[in-house]
């Protein structure tokens, strides 16, 4: 009898043994394992997707200036006399493909920035980061004082072969490829290929030097740098913004 008790109470530990084996199983099979992968180059990354500002901050700030709304999944600058509200990525980037909608004011005058780095000595973020003219050609006079001040313009450098800008208040497509491995500066704006640059050593410093830059001390020496929007004191717009690293 003492026996059989024994082997009872064996034989029910032994049973839940198992029983444990299979739950701690089943619950090992219902688990969904999730892998974060970093972004892959060559795939495009959202940078704004019209619904936060995650991943962007205010030129030495730590958050985002309240001049930036988020209206109708656009960021969207409303500019305060005397105070400069520069918005730049908290990412640094080296080689890309930068995809933009932007969409200017009448008058108004804005620009893309790339090779930007922070620096509590430098107080604007066009002092380190070339930039990509956003402008309203017809209105602002930047667009009668040279064609390399036009919208899209490698800014005070190269200036856009022809003027493919849409009216103000219409929406223009910007997809800026900075490609150093390759040498290769490209802006296409609303499917029209406008500028093309180099972006490194004696070309890339002998346009700068025939640039109102040429005594810049930072300006255009940072191949890896955050991307920047420009607060020039005129209501701007930006949407869809996406970059593919090269």
């Amino acid at each position: 009898m003492k026996n059989l008790v024994v082997l009872t109470l064996f034989t029910i530990l032994m049973i839940g043994c198992k029983e444990n084996k299979k739950d701690e199983k089943t619950l090992e099979d219902e688990l969904e394992i999730v892998e974060v992968k970093s972004p892959v180059k060559d795939e495009w990354v959202i940078l704004f997707d019209g619904t936060s500002f995650d991943g962007w901050k205010g030129y030495l700030m730590d958050g985002v200036p309240e001049t930036w709304k988020l209206e109708e999944g656009a960021m969207v600058l409303y500019p305060k006399k005397n105070e400069s509200s520069n918005l730049i990525t908290e990412k640094e980037y080296t080689d890309f493909v930068l995809s933009v909608e932007w969409k200017i004011s009448e008058g108004g005058n804005s620009g893309i920035f790339w090779g930007v780095m922070e620096d509590e000595t430098l107080k604007e973020p066009y002092e380190t980061g070339p930039e990509i003219q956003v402008l309203d050609n017809e209105k602002h006079p930047d667009a009668k004082a040279g064609t390399t001040h036009q919208a899209g313009a490698l800014y005070d450098m190269i200036a856009p072969s022809e003027d493919v800008t849409k009216a103000v208040g219409e929406w223009n497509l910007c997809e800026i490829t900075i490609n150093h491995k390759e040498d290769l500066g490209m802006i296409v704006l609303n499917g029209v290929e406008i500028v093309r640059f180099p972006t490194n050593g004696e070309p890339w410093d002998e346009m700068v030097g025939k640039s109102k830059f040429a005594d810049w001390k930072a300006f255009g020496k940072y191949t890896t740098g955050k991307i920047g929007l420009q607060d020039h004191g005129d209501k701007v717009s930006f949407r869809n913004i996406k970059i593919k690293e090269l």
